[in-house]
């Protein structure tokens, strides 16, 4: 099938970028990196069940000024699998690679869906060395739909395998479901989730990521720089989530509406989301930030 794609989309993927890997805490941990080494840092953190390539046409458009990172979690796409799997060793696994990709100064970290989780965590564990966390959908109050799905056994199963890419291809579904996305984006996501195994071609990630059990909202407080929060119009946080998520933060964290966005925002409204994040970048370089209110305080 072809399928027509827009000129900044393939200006975009010309972008190659260069892949690295390193361990932590015993297993191999890939990356890969786009930008000059010794820029400022961003990190950008994957959804569960994704991989790093769902930011091959993001991160070109935000490396201006930054070297920027996209980490392949742990029991996702080319890096190692682990007996057991959790936001602290995905938080570890972020910091590790910050110190191995030659990054100016401590990162922001941009974390989607449960990404935006192992992001807290990292901010909320290693204080000294996130400066900021942009967390893009990923609400406090519920599980994430992968989690859930995997959960009530509606997804995430047992890996298939195929024996055709284009019957691989075919099956690709996202979770949750949403109309409306990109398909020149979708295709380029898809073909990259797979990997070639024994008899055809699987999906790169190990269903054992959604058997860890998440922290509790309070762990919003512990977090000491600064955030930011994108809420995507039919997306996961929801009005009130945004408005708790908000009250945990200290009432200092922005919170930014992609508008016609559903929770994969990168896969429907790419665009916006990268005008979302270089305006939040552009002005976190040149303002001051709000003081947050100590842990377990009431802000005016």
């Amino acid at each position: 099938m072809n399928i027509e794609t827009p000129g900044w989309f393939r200006t975009a993927l010309e972008r190659r970028p260069r892949q690295y890997a390193m361990e932590v805490d015993g297993c191999r941990i890939s990356y890969r990196c786009w930008g000059e080494p010794e820029r400022p840092g961003i990190i950008l953190v994957h959804g569960g069940a994704a991989h790093a390539g769902w930011w091959d046409h993001i991160a070109p458009l935000i490396d201006s000024e930054y070297r920027v990172v996209a980490i392949d979690m742990s029991g996702h796409g080319d890096s190692g699998r682990r007996d057991e799997y959790s936001l602290q060793s995905w938080a570890a696994e972020i910091v590790g690679v910050a110190e191995h990709a030659q990054l100016a100064g401590s990162p922001i970290v941009i974390g989607h869906s449960m990404g935006g989780w192992a992001s807290i965590m990292a901010a909320a564990r290693y204080p000294e060395r996130i400066s900021g966390i942009v967390i893009l959908d990923a609400p406090v109050a519920d599980f994430t739909p992968e989690e859930r799905a995997a959960r009530e056994r509606t997804a995430f199963g047992p890996l298939r395998v195929y024996p055709t890419v284009t019957e691989a291809l075919a099956r690709f579904r996202t979770v949750p479901d949403q109309p409306n996305m990109l398909p020149y984006v979708v295709n380029h996501v898809a073909r990259s989730s797979m990997g070639a195994v024994e008899g055809g071609w699987t999906w790169k990630f190990d269903p054992g990521i959604f058997r860890g059990r998440r922290p509790s909202p309070q762990i919003l407080k512990e977090v000491r720089c600064r955030v930011a929060l994108f809420r995507a119009e039919h997306g996961l946080i929801t009005p009130d989530i945004g408005i708790e998520m908000y009250e945990l933060l200290g009432r200092v964290a922005p919170v930014i509406e992609i508008p016609l966005a559903g929770h994969h925002l990168m896969l429907d409204q790419p665009l916006l989301l990268v005008t979302g994040i270089r305006t939040l970048l552009a002005d976190w370089q040149h303002s001051v930030p709000q003081t947050r209110p100590k842990v377990g305080t009431n802000s005016a």
